[in-house]
């Protein structure tokens, strides 16, 4: 069975401002791949190679990245949302300019799985169900689409419900459908929430009071959105648990645990892993890099003590005797810090001196 994938990437990424306001959230690096890089590899790996890519905020720069997916395996086109009206509306926009009518994988640019998603993939094509879902357990159900089961069975949706009924699911944003024909009959009936946009949990119900068959899995492994900073930084920590040590780069310095350096990069310094170094980045020898650290390419550390930190592309951190904790630092920045222990969340090409 060949399917079609549709990634969305749409939104403006608000909550994890002031990064997003020069780099959509999805194309943030953990790793040395930005987000929307992992989500189609791991369509490309599920069997997916046919890829509808929803943009809209900063839509340039998913073309500038991506391309035509060509670099990756993939084939991908570009759908545009010139208003964010939601996830329903995304998913109709895609399926309305597909050339064919194969099955659809849906996945939202700003999710990861911690299993991946082969399983899913598998048991959507596997199954006769009409539309399938995968849910999970998670600490704050009212931030997303909340699934309530009945014997076994997906009874009924609700979108970030105030006062959600004990004993269900998160909605994460992997969803398949068997037919698009159905899809687009489905929005037509939609209107708006509340909140101005077409649900994705009212999409669904769509088929569900219609007797359609709503099949479902739960998630084994971790599932994450990285909607604000400390979404982020979790997301950090999770991918970095499932790091094996590689050294490309040349280590003069000391390197212990679980490590990622990659070409082209120099240590003098400490790196105590988890930790990720990425192509070109400098490691001085008065610098330690603690657990839970991604250093993407072309950064310099100077001195000082990172940890828990995601330090992005070319930005050179001259810490002294200071530590920097819990921390992202946007691209291209220059940061200087006296003596002590800091946290800071900042944008691109931000200067910041002797704090």
């Amino acid at each position: 069975m060949k399917l079609h994938g549709i990634v969305l990437v749409a939104g403006e990424g608000t909550r994890l401002r002031p990064l997003t306001f020069t780099t959509p959230k999805p194309l943030i690096p953990l790793l040395g791949k930005p987000l929307v890089i992992h989500i189609l590899e791991s369509l490309r790996d599920s069997g997916v190679s046919s890829i509808s890519v929803v943009i809209g905020y900063l839509g340039h720069l998913f073309k500038e990245v991506i391309g035509d997916g060509s670099s990756i395996e993939v084939n991908v086109k570009y759908v545009v949302q010139p208003q964010r009206l939601g996830i329903a509306d995304a998913i109709y926009r895609a399926v309305s300019e597909a050339q064919d009518d194969h099955p659809i994988i849906v996945h939202l640019g700003d999710n990861l799985f911690g299993e991946g998603i082969s399983r899913f993939v598998y048991e959507f094509k596997e199954s006769q169900c009409d539309v399938f879902i995968v849910l999970t357990k998670f600490k704050d159900p009212t931030r997303f689409g909340y699934v309530i089961l009945e014997n076994g069975k997906v009874k009924k949706l609700i979108e970030k419900p105030r006062e959600p009924p004990p004993g269900g699911y998160t909605l994460t944003g992997f969803y398949a459908f068997r037919d698009p024909d159905a899809v687009r009959s489905a929005f037509k009936d939609l209107k708006p929430s509340w909140r101005g946009e077409y649900e994705i949990t009212d999409l669904i119900q769509w088929f569900i009071n219609r007797s359609y068959k709503v099949c479902y899995n739960i998630t084994s492994n971790w599932w994450k959105d990285m909607g604000a900073p400390d979404d982020l930084l979790d997301l950090l920590y999770l991918v970095l648990d499932g790091i094996t040590s590689r050294i490309e780069g040349e280590v003069l310095g000391d390197v212990k645990g679980r490590v990622t350096v990659e070409k082209g990069a120099l240590i003098e310094g400490s790196v105590l892993g988890p930790a990720y170094v990425g192509r070109d980045v400098y490691v001085g020898k008065n610098a330690t890099i603690e657990h839970y650290v991604d250093v993407e390419h072309g950064a310099r550390l100077d001195s000082g003590y990172l940890s828990r930190t995601l330090v992005l592309s070319k930005s050179r951190i001259c810490l002294n005797s200071s530590r920097l904790i819990e921390s992202i630092i946007g691209a291209e920045s220059e940061i200087t810090l006296n003596p002590g222990t800091y946290k800071l969340i900042v944008g691109e090409k931000s200067i910041i001196r002797g704090l």
